[in-house]
């Protein structure tokens, strides 16, 4: 990122002369001040204490909780941890108030989220839609469709790697929210929509997720240093037509081992699809 991050100094640089930021930003009477630290794109860091202890300097590899950061978090400091897409959607709810956001969606699931639609579809982009919009609709109107047509659809994985896949009939009809998702055993997670056509080989699409884990595993839990590379292999056995039938219950079952016996959610994101 680092066009990103580039950019971003710059509009950090035009704030300062602006006294926007920094001593006495808006003549406030508080310091502001405002600095990037790049890191190298490790998906573990996007575990909010992995991202504190790489921010420190060390290997970015998630703490125990408790303590949260909010009481011990960087440099030992109370800290807040937000995502991007909340402190961009912040500006506007203050405008419009927090009522006007909450408009949008259904009850317990309200606002709006930034939907990234990827995969066969004819137009993939990255959209704010409302919360509770069924996932149909979502890629017909803003992907043009599936390639191929709806009836060309395999299955869809509706919040990035780390959900389980949505099989066709039920994408037909689910809502693309954090209730709707649990209710069918899946999750809107980063709201990273996958969408896979019916030319997908899903063992091999599993078996390259597996490989992905395996990789950004960060070693610390065994569970998930060594369950994510048996569940690699296996996979690998599976997709090169090696495995026997047996071995369908022993990676349930190896799934079942890692799930829950981590310290972050890295390991149940890989057992689960």
């Amino acid at each position: 990122f680092y066009n990103e991050a580039s950019n971003l100094q710059v509009a950090i640089n035009e704030a300062y002369k602006e006294g926007l930021i920094g001593k006495n930003a808006c003549g406030s009477g508080y310091d502001f001040d405002v600095y990037i630290h790049r890191g190298a794109g490790a998906y573990i860091c996007g575990e909010e204490t992995a991202l504190i202890e790489s921010i420190e300097g060390k290997a970015g590899k998630p703490r125990l909780k408790p303590p949260f950061p909010a009481d011990v978090g960087l440099f030992g400091c109370p800290t807040t941890v937000a995502n991007v897409e909340t402190v961009a959607v912040a500006p506007t709810i203050l405008r419009r108030t927090g009522k006007w956001f909450a408009g949008f969606g259904r009850p317990r699931n309200a606002g709006t989220k930034l939907f990234c639609i990827s995969g066969h579809v004819n137009n993939p982009c990255t959209v704010e839609e409302e919360m509770s919009i069924p996932l149909k609709e979502l890629i017909e109107k803003h992907c043009g469709g599936v390639r191929g047509g709806w009836d060309n659809l395999l299955g869809i994985i509706p919040g990035g790697s780390s959900v389980p896949v949505l099989p066709r009939h039920i994408c037909d009809d689910v809502l693309m929210d954090f209730d709707a998702l649990r209710d069918v055993q899946s999750g809107l997670g980063t709201a990273a929509v996958i969408v896979m056509d019916k030319s997908t080989d899903i063992v091999s699409a599993i078996s390259r997720l597996s490989a992905f884990y395996k990789h950004e595993s960060c070693g610390q839990c065994t569970p998930c240093r060594e369950g994510t590379s048996w569940l690699a292999n296996m996979m690998q056995r599976f997709e090169n037509g090696e495995a026997l039938p047996r071995e369908i219950d022993m990676i349930e079952e190896l799934s079942r081992e890692i799930e829950g016996h981590t310290i972050c959610a890295l390991g149940d994101a890989a057992a689960w699809p």
